[in-house]
């Protein structure tokens, strides 16, 4: 894994190593210290910025996704116990004109997280490859401007007594035992807040129906425990970055959704009574308040007062 690896692990390095040398210019200080926590801190957001094109992306794609599910049960609905192939490709072109129609697919939601995955897994290597570098037992001698002396020094830095190699499986250590746990549950509730926010806040009524909306519900519940029961395998540096990037998904998305909300959904309704606050106190009838007030039927043409003639 390693050899694959290798390039997004020296990137990885370079950028950790970087952020703790502007840090220790600031004041944190060189050596072991909390410079390295923030340090790892600084490549999640490094990386999470980057991303920010793609995470728009996944925005519209789920946002589209959610919008078809009535379009989309329809055309299942039509074909639903027909095997032949004239059906089978008629329904797979109408589904595919479909995804054309609102400008997604089903793997654009997924692109950030599959993009993540390698930095994820690449920090975990470069993690526990640090005290190997910094006793001279690992097969190799640095990574990227890690050497023995740096990998010491990011090796002996902690958060409140757990070190940031600190395995909660393979350590005795109570204080990194105990911040192990605390940044599990953050992942856990971070994670499963912003699944939340997508799923329940940002759908519209017709998507929370159906087959995929049952999907989405189960997984909204089964990822906060996925990381609850892996996050005991991953050094506690690892576990700093997930818990950042939960974080800056929540804001994210909060943000996109209070601004952008997908039509007929929670959020969008939301969005239009803050509108129409907005113009109350500033003393405007809302268009859509307007067209309710006005009365059906004949148009009521503007009268003229009556001027009494002067006698």
């Amino acid at each position: 894994m390693d050899t694959i690896l290798s390039p997004i692990m020296w990137v990885v390095a370079w950028v950790m190593y970087g952020a703790h040398w502007v840090f220790a210019r600031l004041g944190f200080g060189d050596g072991p210290g909390f410079a390295w926590v923030l340090a790892i801190i600084a490549l999640t957001l490094i990386m999470r910025a980057a991303m920010i094109p793609l995470f728009v992306k996944q925005i519209k794609a789920s946002r589209g996704m959610q919008i078809m599910q009535p379009e989309l049960q329809a055309v299942q609905k039509k074909y639903k116990g027909k095997q032949d192939p004239a059906s089978r490709e008629a329904m797979t072109r109408e589904t595919m004109e479909l995804y054309k129609k609102h400008g997604t697919n089903p793997f654009a939601s997924c692109l950030p997280i599959l993009l993540q995955s390698p930095i994820f897994f690449a920090l975990f290597r470069v993690l526990t490859h640090l005290k190997g570098i910094a006793d001279g037992t690992a097969p190799m001698t640095h990574i990227g401007p890690i050497d023995q002396a740096i990998a010491s020094d990011f090796e002996r830095s902690s958060l409140f007594g757990a070190h940031l190699s600190e395995v909660f499986l393979h350590t005795d250590n109570t204080a990194a035992r105990v911040v192990v746990i605390v940044l599990i549950v953050a992942m856990s509730v971070t994670t499963f807040t912003t699944q939340r926010q997508l799923t329940m806040k940002n759908m519209p009524k017709a998507a929370l129906e159906g087959p995929m909306a049952g999907t989405q519900k189960m997984m909204l519940y089964v990822l906060p425990l996925v990381f609850a029961f892996s996050g005991v395998n991953f050094p506690v540096g690892v576990l700093i970055y997930w818990t950042v990037t939960n974080l800056w998904s929540m804001g994210q998305q909060y943000y996109t959704i209070k601004r952008m909300p997908a039509p007929g959904s929670e959020a969008e309704r939301r969005l239009q009574e803050r509108k129409a606050r907005k113009l109350a106190a500033k003393g405007i009838v809302p268009e859509v308040v307007a067209e309710q007030a006005r009365p059906t039927g004949q148009r009521v043409q503007p009268q003229r007062k009556n001027r009494k003639k002067k006698g």
